[in-house]
């Protein structure tokens, strides 16, 4: 009787960097990215903040961006389920947020 392998990526649980070229956030406003990932963890730059890690693409190309918006990071965890997702990044007065 053969063994039945498993793959490692059926049951790996790691906490994966996502990956991507790095992009900032003004390189993207106002256009369209697909987005495919994200990760909310500590902020190295600002004490006591949370930094969202976002993977998206970007004319056939894929991407990663930092922020420390709120407004991007709270619409990523509410529609976490929906992802992968078209969108735009917009600003208004001071905040980024999905349009």
């Amino acid at each position: 009787m053969q063994e039945i392998i498993q793959s490692f990526a059926d049951f790996a649980t790691d906490d994966l960097p996502l990956g991507g070229k790095k992009k900032k956030i003004e390189e993207v406003l106002n256009k369209q990215i697909a987005v495919t990932g994200y990760k909310i963890m500590e902020s190295k730059h600002k004490q006591d903040s949370q930094c969202l890690q976002l993977q998206f693409d970007l004319d056939g190309e894929r991407f990663i961006l930092f922020t420390g918006s709120s407004v991007l990071a709270k619409q990523c965890e509410k529609y976490a389920d929906k992802i992968p997702f078209h969108a735009t990044i917009i600003k208004i007065d001071k905040f980024f947020t999905f349009s």
